[in-house]
This record gives structure tokens, sequence and C-alpha cells, in this order.
């Protein structure tokens, strides 16, 4: 973490976060002048109101100083009664109109601020979606929601609970600091003489209090992660009795942004109580020399009053400082965090000048492309291989040989280190990623559903398909009277990652979702495994139908299964080692044809592996 330099790196409108949001806030340029303009407004009333005390004091209750009379003759042409009367009504309307001007003044800042967070945090949602799988497999989703959510509330909050209140007094300190001036530079000189001591100190807490939030922010991020991951595998963590560990390493983390709250509100509070000591100071010695001024009747008690209303009002903005300190430090931590992400660039993004995907006919061609998620570990090596449009290829192999990798790159979920990767003849690079992928459909082993109705499950495979295409792709994959079965039918909402289905039923709605696309290309990865004899035969006859006369690409562990594809893949340590038909892996006579004899020396079940044979 970057180690704060100086106070203004604490306070809202640290030049790298204006600067990153600023096109946000250009576009609240008419609600915040409006509000400025409120805010200086207010300003001026403020300045304006202990200005009616003095003029009770001098022209009422101590009359007779000469620096009262001549700086307000006209008021001596008032009775007492009438000039009683003008001070009450002006009373009232200077808290009146100062009211009105802050109110303004606030809710015109409170709506900026609403408007540019909310754009920020879609502008954030919206980046996060994009970036690579590369920066989400290694990136912790709890911290993710927290920074799209939390962070970024946090932030518009201090804005409107510490920002503006800080313009606001900073504002007033300015304005009376110059009328102090004008009325007596020698006890204006005094009041002045302790904000050095005030930037010293604060200067140092705030740096302190802003280390702190920036890892109570850190903390919380992990604790947000720790929480989705175990509710995210909920499952699992309960058969394994896994829940007094993660219990445990919760709780230390808990405590640990305990006692960093703890000390940030300690360093806050000392902060207060510092100002409130040097405020205490100032006013102690103002009253000594002023008392001394007014007996010589170089002030007036009026105008003493005055200076002393004036000097309460103008610590505030210190006062206030303090106060808010710990908010606006963790707002300008939570800031920071944003910008991190958002200066995050994606890996896989359109290239310059990449091209709208035109209509594949789904030839597939690998060219020596070597791939590695990591630069020590290379995961596909030198791989080279052609496959014509509408053959059917199955992907074989020991796990962790590269076949999931290999469609990822397909996909362009990465990009390979070396080499290319061709459809039609063309780079994949050439197009727009998000027109390359509305061509190719994918039914994974565990298909993920959304918690939103059938319908919409089986559009986002297509978002603008009609009810008649939905229900077409439902009954292809053999989902119709499953769905027609439900509680609403087609509208009936699903649980979180379609949990009130059984397996079989995810599978046929994720395979609507592919038919749905109508792509020249599909990717199955084992999507018949742990499924039971019935709905593994749904499935495969909805597969038999999704597949027919596409380039289909099927990673199966199950070689019965992969004896009718056009051509069989044998890959292990991320290189083709054998490719051809069934029957020419066969009588090759080496690694398939040794795994093919051992699992049919097995007898391998149909309900124990992935027996989808794709068929011709």
């Amino acid at each position: 973490m970057p180690e704060t330099k100086s106070i203004k790196e604490t306070v809202p409108g640290l030049g790298r976060i204006i600067q990153k949001f600023w096109p946000q806030i250009r576009k609240q340029n008419i609600l915040i002048v409006i509000s400025f303009l409120a805010l200086i407004a207010e300003t001026a009333f403020r300045l304006l109101e202990p200005w009616p005390l003095k003029i009770i004091f001098d022209y009422i209750l101590l009359s007779g100083f000469e620096t009262a009379s001549q700086t307000f003759p006209i008021i001596r042409n008032l009775s007492t009664i009438e000039l009683l009367t003008v001070i009450a009504v002006s009373i009232v309307a200077i808290a009146a109109l100062r009211a009105a001007c802050a109110y303004i003044s606030t809710i015109g800042m409170a709506l900026a601020a609403t408007h540019i967070m909310t754009e920020i945090r879609g502008t954030l949602y919206s980046h996060l979606q994009r970036l690579s799988l590369s920066f989400h497999s290694k990136a912790k989703s709890g911290d993710l929601i927290t920074r799209v959510t939390y962070d970024v509330e946090r932030i518009r909050e201090a804005t409107v609970t510490a920002a503006l209140p800080l313009f606001t007094n900073i504002f007033t300190l300015t304005g009376m600091m110059g009328v102090m001036l004008w009325m007596n530079w020698e006890l204006a000189i005094i009041a002045i003489a302790v904000f050095p001591l005030f930037i010293i100190v604060s200067t140092h807490l705030s740096k302190q209090i802003q280390k702190v939030a920036r890892k109570q922010r850190k903390r919380e991020g992990a604790m947000a992660a720790t929480a989705a991951e175990a509710m995210g595998a909920i499952k699992v963590v309960q058969a394994l009795s896994l829940q007094g560990m993660l219990e445990s390493s919760f709780d230390k983390d808990n405590q640990k942004s305990l006692q960093e709250g703890a000390e940030s509100q300690k360093l806050s509070a000392g902060l207060e109580r510092t100002v409130e000591m040097l405020v205490a100071v100032a006013t102690a010695l103002i009253l000594w020399r002023g008392v001394q001024l007014v007996l010589h009747k170089t002030v007036s008690p009026g105008e003493l009053l005055v200076f002393i209303n004036y000097l309460k009002t103008a610590f505030k903005p210190m006062r206030q400082l303090a106060k808010y300190t710990a908010q606006i430090s963790k707002a300008t931590a939570s800031g920071e965090r944003i910008i991190d992400l958002l200066d995050t660039v994606p890996e896989i993004r359109d290239s310059r000048g990449a091209l709208t995907a035109p209509h594949f006919r789904g030839r597939v061609e690998f060219k020596n492309v070597m791939f590695a998620y990591e630069a020590e570990k290379v995961i596909l090596q030198n791989m080279s291989f052609q496959v014509k449009a509408g053959q059917q290829v199955a992907l074989v192999g020991p796990s962790g040989g590269g076949k999931s990798s290999l469609v990822s790159l397909l996909l362009r979920l990465y990009d390979p280190v070396e080499g290319g990767i061709l459809i039609d003849g063309h780079d994949l690079r050439e197009y727009k990623v998000d027109s390359l992928r509305q061509q190719i459909s994918i039914v994974l082993q565990e298909s993920v559903l959304f918690a939103v109705s059938v319908r919409d499950n089986i559009a986002y495979g297509c978002l603008n398909a009609t009810d008649a295409e939905i229900e077409a792709a439902a009954r292809l994959a053999n989902a119709h009277d499953f769905i027609e079965g439900l509680p609403q039918g087609y509208d009936t909402i699903l649980g979180e990652r379609g949990a009130t289905l059984s397996g079989g039923q995810r599978q046929r709605i994720a395979i609507a979702r592919a038919a749905v696309r109508q792509s020249p290309i599909v990717i199955l990865d084992e999507p018949t495994t742990g499924l039971d004899q019935e709905n593994e035969r749904e499935v495969s006859e909805a597969l038999e139908r999704l597949t027919q006369n596409c380039t289909t690409f099927w990673i199966t562990h199950n070689l019965k299964a992969a004896e009718q594809a056009d051509t069989i893949l044998y890959i292990e340590s991320g290189r083709v080692l054998e490719q051809g038909t069934h029957s020419e892996l066969l009588r090759l006579g080496k690694k398939y044809a040794a795994m093919y004899a051992v699992q049919s020396a097995g007898n391998n079940l149909p309900d124990q592996a992935d027996s989808f044979a794709i068929s011709r």
C-alpha cells in the first residue's frame, strides 16, 4: 500500500481519485455548481449571524462606545423598540436564509454524489465482468463484491456526511479570518498562530488513521471472501465438518478488524481532543488581550463578542476535520481500492481494428499453440491439428492433460502464449470477443443456472430469442415436459445455481440454453457425468440433436462413447500424442488402445461415466 505523504491525501478530492472519476463528476456539473453557490451563500449568512448580538451590546446594553457609533450611524436614528424589532426579525431571516441555502447545498451535493457513485458502480461491475479468467482465478470473489458494494457506498456517504460539511466550514473559516483581520489584526494574529500547531498534529495523526483504515478495509475484504467461499461450498463444508475450522479462521480476521477499528477510533478521538485544547488556548489568549482592548476602548464589547463567536466557529472546521478524519480516510482507502481494480487491464480484449465475426462454417485449426497459466507451468505445448466444419471431435486422455485448457482457448477465455487458433482460416484475435463467443455453445459437467426464471435462463443463450424459439430449444433438450410441470412453468424462478432442480433437469436447461444460441460450434465438457440412467438417456438424446451438423468438441473420459467421433485427439501432458478415428487408434496400438483395453476390461458401466456417443 502507498504511504500517505500529507493531510491532503486524506481529504476527498485527492488528485488521483478526482482524475479517475472526472468523467462521471463532469456529468453532474450543474448540480455541483448550484450546490457550491448555495454553499457560498450559506457562508455569507453564517458570517452575519453574530452581528445582531453586537448591535444589542453596543447600542442598547452598553451604549456610548464611539467605535460602535461610527460603525453603524444609521442605527442611532432608530428607537430602542424599533431596533430590537429589526434585530429580532433579522435573526430569524438570517437563520431561515442560511437554512435554505444549506438545504439546497446538501441536497444538491447528495444527488450529485449518488449519481456519480451509481455510474461508478455500474462501470466497476461492467469492468469486472470483462476482466480475464486469469484475474478471477486469483482474485477472491468476496473481496470483489465488497469493492462493488460497500466501498462505493462508503465514498458516497463520506462525500455527503463528511466532505460537504468540511467544505462548508472551510469556506466559513476563510471568510471569518478575513473579517477578523478587518476588525482587529492583533487578535486575528493570535487566532491564526494556533493553526500551524493544528496542521502538525492533524497531519501526523491523519497519516496513522489512514494507514489503519487501509489495513481494516483489506481485512474486511478478506473476511467477505472467506464468507462467500464458505457459503458457496456449504454442502462440502458441512459434509466434511469444516465449520469449526472456517469459523476459527473468520474469527481471527474478525478480531483483528475489531482491533484496527478500535485503534482508528482511538486516534480520531485523540485528534478531536487535541483540537479542543487548541481552541481553548486560543480563546483564553484572545479573551485576555481582547478585554484589555475593550477597557482601552480600542474595540467595543460587541466587537469582542463577534470576535469570540467567530473564533469558536472558525475552529469548527478543525474539530470536524478531526471528527471525520477516520471516515474520510476509509473513503479514500475505498476509492484507491476501486481505482486499483479499474486500472486492471483485461488480458483478453478486442484488438485495435477487431472485426465483428461473420457467421462461421466451423473449420478449426490449432497451429503450434503453446499456453501457460503461469510462465513456469506450460499447459499446452506445440499443439497442432485441424478439424473440418461439422466434424465431431472427441478429446480424451488423463485428467490434467490440457483438454479443458484447449477449449478455453477456443472460447478465447485465454490467449495462447505462442502460435494461433484459426476459425475458417482467420485468427480468433482478428474478431471482437463477444461476436466470437456468440457463435460457440457450451455445456459443462456442472452447468450453472441463475436465480431467475426458467425462460430467462434459456434466453441467456440468445438474449433476443422469442418465446417460440425458447420453447423449441427446450423441446430439443427434452426439457419442455418437466418445465411445464413446474409451479409456474417457464416463469418459475429457480433457486441459486439452479439448486431447486435435479442434476438432469439442470443439464437439460443448460442444453436448451446452448440450443437457442444455434451456434455452428459446440463444446461439451463431460455433460452426462454423474447422472442416473434415466436422466443420462434424456440428456444424451438432447445432445445428439444439439450437435447435429455442428463442429463439436467433446471432452470425455469414456472411450466407449467416443467410438463414433470423426476424430479422436488423445491429449497428455499438453500434447496431442495420437490423432485419428477409433479404429485407426486401435490399430496404432499405443496409449489410446491401452486405455480403451483397460476400460473395456473394467466393464465401464453407463451410469459410472459419460456414455454419450455422438450419432452420425
